[in-house]
């Protein structure tokens, strides 16, 4: 078998060109890759970070019940919703906005190894949360904001490298399917709380489950610890040789696995200049001055699936006792299948995103999540709906939204130039993040005491406009990023090539 190295590549190296201009087919290398076991491992070793964060927001909600006994904290229901649930969404944003800033800076393997070394260290310090003074109140808080700022953190350094690393033609399913393991950790949570938790003693069960998620982490730090910096990463901070040697250990490990490597046609080689560093204003001059339109579709996609699934998911348990009349010790048994129907829907249609195409198949899930919601909003009305069919609603309608959402975070994370990517992200979540946090009070409003159906149905009737808005961006707006590489799609703000100059605005064939 013969590696495919840079000397055996004609035109495969990246050499200075003028001043600190770079010509390189480093992009095109990792994406004529095929799939190999490290691709394999690094999609374990990095999309743990949903199920984590699935499996850290499940936990708490689960648990605020115990942290309001006496034996515990003896918390009131307002102050240990924002305890466990708002302080740590709190930390998310800010996570995701420093750590953001810092991977783009520092790199992403450096980012992603902090970032879950403070989650873990937030979760490990909930957990050691002693006393019932105020003082360990505002421990807890704290506690919850770090683990959160570990979380968000995540999202941005994650996305970032998982979109540098995988092969262009797998970019879209990879992603989906990752984003969509969320669900696969509020499954796991679900489990631990029904088996576990539940058989515990109240005084220490809760710290029980606080500590499960800091173990599956600690677990996936020694796998993550073998993982490579990203070669475009590299590439744009000037570090030639080095993105060089990064793809070249990649493309053996791949070669070892008993796939082999075709040339790459020297034509699709990048000329860059290597970045200097991006702040925040000259990323907001980028994003709108640069790229209004997927700006405006980026926010729209995120803000839109943010809402719906925050407004369903932190209210599911009140329609289900106030509405149907389950009893709270119960509601966890139809979570367990609104969870799968949400892990199923990426998993099983997240290739098409690949192979049908982006605009079709995000507008495809956003129309049909919308239109099924306003069915079921019908429905619940007219009161033909119970628990268990409700529940089956829930699934068949978020099975389509889960794969949309989580194709929201594969746009944000694809459609902007490497220099940004993970700043870009973590603006997006962010903008995601305040809008989606308004919809648990309004349908918590709507909900109010049971007795008023018409109320909710209005709620319902709004999700469903929401998502069918979002469909409608992505129509107008959307990217065909399917197949592409991420230069093509949207080169390096510094790219020098090609006849017309720089490839530094939103392209017109975008869509």
């Amino acid at each position: 078998m013969t590696h495919s190295s840079d000397s055996a590549i004609p035109g495969d190296h990246a050499v200075p060109d003028s001043g600190r201009s770079i010509r390189s087919l480093v992009p095109a290398r990792l994406d004529r890759l095929g799939w190999s076991p490290f691709h394999t491992r690094l999609v374990i070793a990095l999309g743990v970070a949903w199920v984590l964060d699935g499996l850290e927001i499940t936990i708490a909600s689960n648990v605020t019940s115990i942290l309001t006994q006496p034996d515990t904290l003896n918390l009131s229901s307002a102050s240990v919703s924002f305890s466990v649930g708002t302080v740590y969404l709190l930390g998310e944003v800010a996570g995701a906005l420093f750590f953001g800033w810092l991977s783009d800076k520092w790199g992403r393997r450096n980012l992603f190894m902090i970032t879950l070394g403070v989650y873990l260290l937030g979760g490990a310090l909930t957990a050691c949360t002693a006393g019932h003074s105020q003082g360990w109140v505002i421990w807890l808080n704290a506690t919850r904001f770090i683990a959160g700022m570990g979380i968000g953190g995540e999202y941005a350094a994650i996305n970032s490298a998982i979109d540098e690393l995988i092969p262009a033609r797998y970019r879209g399913r990879v992603d989906i399917a990752i984003n969509g393991t969320y669900w696969g950790g509020a499954l796991i949570a679900t489990i631990i709380t029904l088996t576990v938790v539940n058989n515990l003693p109240s005084s220490y069960a809760w710290r029980v489950a606080f500590l499960s998620g800091p173990v599956l982490g600690f677990v996936i730090l020694f796998v993550r610890k073998n993982l490579p910096e990203s070669p475009r990463w590299l590439l744009m901070h000037g570090r030639v040789d080095e993105a060089e040697q990064a793809v070249t250990e990649i493309e053996h490990e791949v070669e070892s696995s008993g796939r082999s490597l075709p040339p790459v046609d020297g034509s699709r080689a990048v000329q860059v200049a290597a970045a200097d560093q991006i702040g925040f204003v000259t990323l907001a001059r980028t994003l709108f001055s640069r790229y209004p339109g997927r700006s405006v579709l980026g926010a729209s996609l995120m803000i839109t699936q943010s809402f719906l699934y925050n407004a369903i998911f932190f209210t599911y348990a009140l329609v289900l006792t106030k509405i149907y009349g389950v009893a709270s010790g119960d509601t966890a048994y139809y979570f367990i299948f609104f969870a799968l129907g949400n892990l199923i829907g990426p998993l099983t249609i997240g290739r098409l995103f690949d192979t049908v195409g982006r605009r079709k198949m995000i507008s495809g899930t956003y129309f049909l999540s919308g239109f099924l919601l306003a069915v079921s909003a019908f429905l619940f009305n007219a009161g033909l709906l119970n628990a268990v069919t409700q529940t089956v609603c829930w699934c068949v309608i978020f099975f389509f939204a889960s794969a949309g959402a989580s194709a929201a975070y594969l746009t944000v994370s694809e459609i902007f130039p490497v220099e940004v990517r993970a700043k870009a992200i973590a603006v997006f979540f962010v903008i995601a993040q305040s809008f989606g946090a308004f919809g648990p009070w309004l349908y918590g409003q709507l909900i109010g005491d049971g007795h008023d159906h018409f109320k909710l149905f209005i709620g319902y009737l709004i999700g469903a406009a929401v998502m069918l808005i979002g469909a409608v961006v992505e129509v107008f707006l959307g990217v065909d990023a399917e197949g592409r590489s991420l230069e093509e799609i949207s080169g390096p703000a510094s790219d020098t090539s090609g006849p017309g100059g720089p490839r530094n605005k939103e392209p017109a064939g975008s869509r």
